[in-house]
């Protein structure tokens, strides 16, 4: 008998630097086909799949910036009640889509509905309803990665809800919370199924949302670096860091992720300062909240070297060097230049105050880098007794975490170890069966 046919969603998938959702979704498919499912990806770029087929390829892989003109939009509101019909993509190979972010994953056929996820959301907002997607030999299951006001006519519909931060701690993003909460309460009432990613994610959903907790499965997820990453010649690594960044195997802390309050980057920089390690401290990632209080500290510190310098340079000598920052900031790294430093790394600093699941944690366990990491949301069921824990509000609790990794060898080479080992827990085949039971339920 065969397996039942899958729709995912390719909402994040579509953004040209990923997130930690795209990454999930990719490995959804990955496993989903491995399971020997086949797989439909669903696109909502700018693309226009007319009767050329070369041209409709070429404008599903053109990158389009502008969003939709208000006509646009009423346009597409008087139609949308009626549904909307997918198109399929012709994939023919004649396009190189290898510099497409990570690549394409894992699909049997890819479908696009012009601008899909920007009409759902004004749909929704309209009518209070999910837009109804259809198209030729439509999937059997169709598995939402996020929470997104869609679904698909004559099939089971998943939705997979990472976390309920937007609720739990309101004053760390920047979501509309009422039509958040407007949104993942539509979901609880009309999914055939929710799907998240921790225990704590779990327990959030039942208790404010209202779900049974029978109509909830926690598959936590996989953490699957390429093997090309994780296969790499040690000396080689070493070299691409100190030859790039001018850092020492094993002699500096690293945080990744992006910044934003919940990933506690104010607090991790005063830690670190407040620790006095000689060791330099490497920031990696992006600014995505509008107030960028996270780095306040971090820039006023700039600004007083610069002084400092200028001081030195037009007036007389104090006999004082000028001291140079010893925390590093870089925006973006493509994924072998930052697994390279997180392997490095003498412990990657994540405490952050909320997670749905902190992916960061097991990646830099998986690459056999010690962790410090924060006792709330899913990092703690996450980490188990493989990383350091600390308070994420106290900053001298993180301190001292700092502190004890930086002036032990033997304590970073024990989560070095026991944390190589956790990551097991959370590999590709653990994943596969934990979505093998979750589909058994819609055959």
């Amino acid at each position: 008998m065969s397996k039942p046919r899958v729709l995912v969603d390719g909402y994040n998938l579509a953004l040209e630097k990923g997130t930690g959702i795209a990454t999930y979704a990719r490995n959804l498919s990955a496993q989903l086909s491995a399971l020997g499912h086949k797989v439909d990806l669903m696109y909502g770029v700018r693309s226009s799949a007319g009767k050329n087929e070369l041209l409709a390829e070429v404008s599903f892989f053109d990158p389009s910036p502008r969003s939709m003109r208000t006509k646009e939009i009423v346009k597409s509101l008087i139609k949308s009640p009626f549904g909307v019909t997918a198109k399929q993509v012709p994939i023919t190979g004649k396009v190189i889509a290898r510099k497409t972010p990570g690549g394409l994953p894992e699909h049997d056929r890819i479908f696009n509905v012009r601008n899909l996820y920007t009409i759902s959301r004004w749909h929704f907002r309209t009518y209070g309803q999910f837009l109804n997607i259809d198209y030729a030999g439509s999937a059997d299951i169709a598995h939402w990665t996020y929470p997104l006001s869609v679904t698909l006519k004559n099939a089971a519909n998943l939705y997979t809800i990472h976390d309920l931060v937007p609720l739990r701690l309101p004053y760390t993003t920047l979501d509309n919370k009422r039509a958040f909460l407007k949104k993942v309460k539509r979901i609880s009432e009309k999914a055939d199924h929710i799907v998240t990613v921790s225990e704590a994610s779990k327990q959030d959903i039942v208790e404010l949302l209202g779900v049974d907790e029978s109509r909830v499965t926690n598959t936590y997820q996989a953490v699957n670096l390429p093997s090309r990453i994780l296969n790499r010649n040690e000396d080689e690594v070493r070299e691409e860091v100190s030859s790039i960044f001018g850092l020492e195997h094993k002699q500096y802390f690293l945080f990744f992720g992006a910044i934003e309050p919940k990933k506690n980057v104010g607090r991790i920089i005063e830690a670190y300062l407040a620790s006095h390690s000689q060791l330099p401290l490497v920031i990696v990632g992006q600014l995505v909240w509008k107030d960028a209080n996270e780095l306040r500290l971090l820039d006023a510190l700039q600004d007083s070297e610069k002084s400092l310098l200028n001081k030195q340079l037009l007036g007389p000598t104090t006999g004082h060097a000028a001291k140079t920052s010893s925390v590093m900031r870089l925006e973006y790294l493509p994924l072998n230049l930052l697994t390279s430093l997180i392997r490095c790394a003498r412990a990657v600093v994540f405490p952050s105050l909320y997670e749905g699941f902190g992916l960061p944690i097991l990646e830099a366990m998986q690459l056999g880098t010690a962790v410090i990491t924060g006792s709330e949301g899913a990092n703690p069921e996450v980490a188990g007794d493989s990383a350091l824990i600390v308070d994420p509000y106290n900053v001298n609790s993180i301190s001292q975490a700092i502190k004890d990794i930086a002036n032990d060898d033997g304590l970073m080479k024990h989560y070095e170890t026991v944390g190589l080992e956790r990551a097991k827990l959370f590999s590709s085949e653990k994943y596969a069966e934990r979505l093998q039971n979750l589909y058994a339920k819609f055959k």
